[in-house]
Parts: structure tokens; C-alpha cells; sequence
């Protein structure tokens, strides 16, 4: 079955914004990646600074050649360089997981 990593990041409220403006001006970069299932940016809505960043591939091999590839400049090597502005989280943290039992919606 396929892994589930999960990002946890740690934004202050005045971050939010650009937070989501950097993914959605990334879309699509990892949707071509071998073994790339799928993606979700969760964006909390009860009293807490912490967005969840899901994505589920089919090994963990797949998710270490785009974390040493595309990943890698996706995530801009994790501070302000030159022109580059610096991370809008404050932490982060890799939770990582198998997926030993999935559903979905009942086909009738």
C-alpha cells in the first residue's frame, strides 16, 4: 500500500496568506512526480496556528527521489537567500505513515 507524509507546519496568523499564495503559485509541481498519489493543503480553522500538508505516494522510495529532486527546489533549501523571502512557517515536522486500510465512496 502507499505512504501517507504529512508536513505540520507552524504559521502565525500574518503568515496565512502568503503561506497559501506559495503553494497555489507552485500547483502542479509535483503532480508529474513518479509515484505521486496525491496532495491536500489543510488549513486550520479552530483556534490554531498549524496547517497539515498531506501527501500520499506509492513508496517511500518515490517520495525520497522528489524529496532529492523536484522537492528539494520546491522547498528552496529552507531560508531567505538573495532575493528569496525567507519561509513563512515558523516550524515544521515530518510525520510519516503507511497506509495498511483505505475506503472510498460506494459506487451504486
Amino acid at each position: 500500500m502507499s505512504i501517507v507524509k504529512i508536513n505540520v507546519l507552524t504559521v502565525p496568523e500574518e503568515q496565512r496568506e502568503t503561506l497559501e499564495q506559495r503553494f497555489a503559485a507552485r500547483a502542479g509541481a509535483v503532480e508529474g512526480s513518479d509515484g505521486f498519489e496525491w496532495f491536500e493543503l489543510l488549513r486550520p480553522v479552530e483556534g490554531t496556528d498549524t496547517y497539515l500538508v498531506y501527501t500520499r505516494w506509492r513508496t517511500e522510495e518515490d517520495f525520497q527521489r522528489w524529496m532529492a529532486g523536484r522537492g528539494q527546489a520546491a522547498h528552496g533549501g529552507g531560508g531567505a537567500q538573495g532575493d528569496r523571502p525567507g519561509p513563512a512557517a515558523t516550524d515544521a515536522t515530518l510525520w510519516s505513515f503507511e497506509v495498511v486500510q483505505q475506503t472510498g465512496p460506494r459506487q451504486d
